[in-house]
């Protein structure tokens, strides 16, 4: 074959085509193919036929046989239903390319600039399942054989942009490089068509280029002007990626990946990391392609304290800028992290290079993500429409742990591809808009789980890929700013429009506040409320207002013969105890009547939680409507949690206890700084606290911002810490200190730790790991234990491993269950990748999403199953082939291993995809929060001053207050929210580490055993039945509220 193609040039152009691995490379040799075969480069579909027909190679049928396939869709009309259409395509990263394919495909002739020369990145790209079909559709597995062979899901930037350029260049996209799209040229008079300007001067074919569509995809620091951008800031994160040189050696091949592991609920693996090296994650991820790429998120404190950064700046750009950051620094605390992530078995890492030849690692700021307020728009002018349409990073930035980029990307190439069809057809300009719009507003929503499970029937119609489609959300009438006609003047949407949904106290807020308490409290004997001050100082009306929320709490006999400031005390505690409200406000200040502005934003959050409740309604539902339920919750199982830890430390701990069935113990009398005023300062800086900045912690305030841990200063959470009875500090539940000896590490802080040089061996994990390790640690951690390797696996677990739904050849015999031994070593295999939850929880569903995976893009045509097939890569197959050498069984089902490998895969990223959608969204929330305490400080400053304002102008700023105050409780109750469901991230990993050790004691032999493994194995015990109690609590906790939930939508529909 090889001697036949070397006589034909055209055949030996097409080989050096494919195999080309540089973007010259890939020019050149089809600049060469086009020559051989006397064609022009850049001539639209009618080029790819003319190629297909002139080269009749072997070795080009199957690619041939794929792009055929995909161009026959009726979608496309046989290339004729954009056939007048001129499109600029602005940017060749992979959605830039993609979308230039989709439109070449629709018959549109397409020009794509792109400033730089080469592609250099290295960083690695998590790919849905739709994806990989759609790129093997497209001939991926002929450009890059080792396309997401065996379990692989991800491909770096590079390799997907080459494949990409490859099939673009063959339908016929003229491309050119090396310039720059500064801008557009309106047609100067009636009859002329859109120009774009470049830089540096371009051809004169470009420059004369008409066109009616632009599509920019140049990245999130370029938007066309007229496009509005909204900015969704977070806390400060600080990610760093960094790619090392794969070597390709057996080693290296058996080093499980890293889907992604994040502190928000696997503290254990970061908190080795810190103790081992100093480094502290917030999350990390590790993918193997062309090179062994890392990414993680790093706390500026640590950053600064192993000096990667010099100086602690205020300013983002600064901080992370040349300048400021230490190169020799940051290849050692990355190399230290990629090491420890990989239990070392990577070897001497060597750090790949740039495109300016410099060692691959960066560190980049994504704490603000840029978001387009629209999709697409469209100018006229003299006659001359042009349709403008966005995809990649400059219409959504992609929050990088979640794996959405690529996924999302390509499917905003699809439904930009489809409005230009629209647009073609010659739809309306505002009916395309609208249309595009309601597509838009699914992007963000869209994820592996709620998509057409069919991945094989996507194509460009948008009923294919989205159920439940409406693309009638978005009418004419609301785009209407989005057309622009001759010299009108561009319409900006108005700013962040987060809130605008949130319903506010009204125009009248205090009066209505004022008038809803009178109802509540009405008929109670001795109570009479006219104001938020003298009313309220016997404590009576904070009392009847309780009771008349929640009857029984607060018995009216039970308030004879208190006097003001301990019926009062007592309120407030019964309140933030059994209806989630958290005071804001010490009981001596209300008996004093000295902060009627506190108590105002107190009484408005009972307003805004039980406001839709009748004012003579009898005892509210376990979840009422409106109330903070989650907040109530939290504080429920943050009080069991104290008394818990007091019960250890007196030797009689408690298995039973639920954190919902708490009873209602009266309070203790105000303690004497509680009676000065204590929410005036806080408790840990002493400054002045204004009312939004109140965080209330068992009797005493807080700034929000002040209230850390006091090991590693992180910002607590709630339901997410824990107070050391000793010496009263507040932790997060990693540093709490525990009793015993768990204690005598606290000497190695890591705070006088240096990072280790490059060349140094010593970084290992810990001795006692957060996963299970490879080889050669114990699970045990007694000295006394045997060496013996023998793991158990429970009948759960093995009823969920055999309840895999792997559907054998037909005509042979169903394989038997594979024996515990394999089993277990299967298992072994998956929890050497830091994916002890990889098996799914709930073993019911263990058999449908396994169905679903055989159903994948992994076996959608006969030629992809046979390339899986062969091993060319082998990956993470090799690594459970060889914890499964010794266990011959597991060599006779490659299907049930490769399946479980898939499967396993699955889970970890949709856990960690989860953990890091919630860490994102509360740092948003503590971001928002910030804001709001400034607007309000600013707010309660002018209302106290004693000034001579009109008195209209500080009713106005009450209201403007009360506003913040339920925009602040809103959030807080999105944060609780969110905050049970990292609760329920945290006991599942919980529960599966204390299964792993308590099964590690149980497999010893009695007579082996020491006194200390029995109480060890006796604590872990108890422990886990703690967990599992605390677990069945939330399942309640979450059936309770949704029993609720139906309910009141019964009663609002009677």
């Amino acid at each position: 074959m090889a001697s036949t193609a070397s006589t034909n040039p055209a055949h030996a152009h097409f080989e050096s085509f494919v195999q080309a691995q540089l973007c010259r490379d890939v020019l050149s040799s089809f600049q060469g193919l086009c020559e051989a075969l006397g064609l022009e480069p850049g001539g639209g579909l009618p080029q790819y036929h003319k190629i297909k027909a002139q080269l009749n190679y072997w070795s080009a049928k199957s690619l041939w046989a794929k792009l055929d396939k995909r161009a026959s869709q009726p979608v496309y009309q046989q290339g004729q239903a954009c056939a007048n259409t001129k499109c600029l395509v602005v940017g060749a990263g992979p959605c830039g390319l993609r979308t230039a394919v989709e439109l070449a495909l629709l018959g549109a002739r397409v020009v794509l600039v792109e400033k730089r020369t080469k592609f250099s990145r290295h960083n690695v790209l998590h790919l849905w399942p739709f994806t990989i079909h759609d790129l093997r559709a497209l001939g991926a597995k002929k450009f890059y054989g080792r396309f997401c062979t065996g379990t692989l899901d991800h491909i770096s930037i590079r390799q997907l942009q080459l494949l990409l350029l490859k099939v673009a260049l063959l339908l016929g996209v003229e491309i050119h490089w090396g310039i720059a799209f500064t801008g557009l040229q309106p047609p100067p008079r009636k009859g002329s068509g859109w120009h774009a300007q470049f830089q540096p001067s371009p051809p004169a074919q470009l420059a004369n280029y008409e066109f009616d569509v632009l599509i920019s995809a140049a990245g999130g620091k370029f938007v066309p002007e007229g496009f509005t951008i909204r900015e969704m800031r977070g806390k400060l994160a600080i990610g760093i990626t960094v790619n090392f040189v794969n070597g390709r050696t057996v080693e290296e091949t058996q080093v499980p990946e890293i889907s992604g592991v994040a502190r928000i609920y696997n503290q254990k693996f970061f908190q080795s990391l810190l103790k081992a090296t100093g480094i502290d994650l917030e999350n990390i991820v590790y993918y193997k392609d062309d090179t062994h790429y890392f990414v993680m998120t790093a706390k500026k404190q640590c950053l600064l304290r192993l000096g990667v950064l010099l100086q602690d700046l205020p300013e983002t750009d600064q901080l992370l800028s040349s300048a400021n950051v230490v190169p020799e620094a940051l290849q050692r605390f990355a190399r230290a992290a990629a090491d420890f992530a990989t239990h070392g078995q990577l070897g001497n890492l060597e750090f790949a290079r740039d495109a300016h030849g410099r060692p691959d690692v960066a560190a980049f700021d994504f704490t603000s993500m840029m978001r387009a307020e629209s999709s697409a728009r469209v100018q006229e002018k003299h006659g001359a429409r042009l349709l403008l349409g966005l995809v990649g990073d400059c219409l959504v930035e992609p929050f990088w742990p979640l794996g959405t980029g690529v996924a999302r990307g390509f499917l905003a190439a699809f439904d930009a591809a489809w409005m230009v069809k629209q647009w073609a057809e010659g739809a309306g300009p505002l009916e395309v808009l609208a249309e595009r719009e309601s597509l838009y507003q699914l992007l963000s929503q869209t994820s592996p789980e709620n998509m057409h499970r069919n991945v094989a029937q996507y194509g460009l119609d948008p009923a294919t890929r989205y159920p439940n489609l409406n693309l009638r959300a978005v009418t004419p009438n609301q785009v209407q700013d989005l057309y622009d006609v001759e010299d009108k003047e561009h319409v900006h949407r108005k700013g962040d429009k987060t809130d605008s949904g949130v319903s506010l106290l009204g125009s009248a807020g205090t009066e209505e506040l004022l008038h809803w308490c009178q109802e509540q409290t009405a008929g109670f004997p001795g109570v009479r409320v006219t104001d938020f001050s003298s009313s309220w100082a016997d404590g009576l009306a904070l009392c009847a207002l309780v009771h008349r929320l929640q009857p029984g709490l607060l018995e009216p006999s039970e308030l004879q013969g208190m006097g003001a400031l301990e019926a009062t005390s007592w309120a407030l505690k019964v309140a933030e105890h059994e209806l989630g409200i958290a005071p804001v406000l010490s009981a001596q200040a209300v008996v004093s009547g000295s902060d009627p502005l506190g108590l105002v934003a107190y009484l408005s959050h009972f307003h805004s939680a039980f406001k839709n409740m009748p004012p003579s309604s009898g005892p509210v539902s376990q979840a009422p409507s409106g109330t903070p339920s989650a907040i109530l919750f939290l504080g429920k199982l943050q009080r069991t949690l104290q008394r818990t830890r007091a019960k250890e430390e007196a030797e009689t701990p408690s298995t039973e206890e639920s954190p919902v069935s708490e009873p209602s113990v009266p309070p203790s009398l105000p303690s004497e700084h509680q009676e000065a005023g204590a929410e005036d300062l806080c408790e840990l800086c002493g400054q002045r606290l204004y009312i939004l900045e109140r965080f209330c912690v068992d009797g005493h305030f807080f700034h929000r911002g002040c209230f850390r841990c006091h090991t590693c200063e992180v910002t607590l959470w709630p339901g997410g810490y824990g107070q050391h009875p000793e010496d009263g500090h507040f932790y997060c539940l990693q540093h709490l200190p525990q009793e015993g000896p768990k204690e005598a590490d606290s000497n190695g802080s890591p705070e006088n730790q240096e990072l280790p040089i490059p060349d140094d061996n010593n970084i290992q994990p810990d001795p006692s790991p957060p996963v299970p390790p490879v080889k050669g640690v114990s699970l045990v951690p007694s000295p006394s234990q045997p060496t013996r390797r023998l793991i158990r696996l429970s009948s759960l677990e093995r009823l969920r491993l055999s309840s895999l739904a792997i559907i054998p050849d037909p005509g042979t015999e169903p394989p038997p269950k594979p024996p515990r031994s394999c089993s277990a070593l299967a298992r072994q295999a998956l929890e050497g990748s830091f994916v002890g939850w990889g098996v799914p929880v709930q073993a019911p569903q263990a058999p449908e999403a396994t169905g679903k995976m055989e159903e994948s893009p992994f076996s959608s045509e006969e030629e992809d199953e046979k390339e899986e097939e062969m091993p060319s890569e082998p990956d993470l197959e090799q690594t459970l082939q060889t914890f499964a050498n010794n266990a011959g069984t597991m060599t006779k089902y490659p299907t049930w291993y490769r399946t479980l490998m898939r499967r396993a895969k699955e889970e970890e990223m949709k856990r960690f995809c989860k953990a890091q959608t919630i860490q994102r969204r509360l740092h948003e929330i503590e971001a928002a929060m910030r804001e709001l305490e400034t607007e309000g400080t600013k707010l309660e400053l002018a209302l106290r001053r004693q000034s001579s304002s009109p008195e209209q102008q500080k009713k106005l700023w009450l209201e403007q207050l009360l506003q913040l105050i339920q925009k602040k409780n809103s959030l807080v109750s999105e944060e609780a929210e969110l905050m049970i469901t990292v609760q329920e991230l945290d006991l599942e990993e919980k529960q599966w580490q204390l299964d792993q050790e308590l099964r590690g004691y149980m497999n010893q032999k009695e007579t082996l055993k020491t006194e200390a493994d029995r109480q060890s194995e006796d604590r872990v015990l108890r422990k886990l039945l703690d967990v599992v109690n605390q677990r069945d609590a939330l399942i309640r906790f979450q059936e309770e509220r949704r029993l609720s939930e139906m309910a009141s939508e019964t009663g609002a529909q009677g």
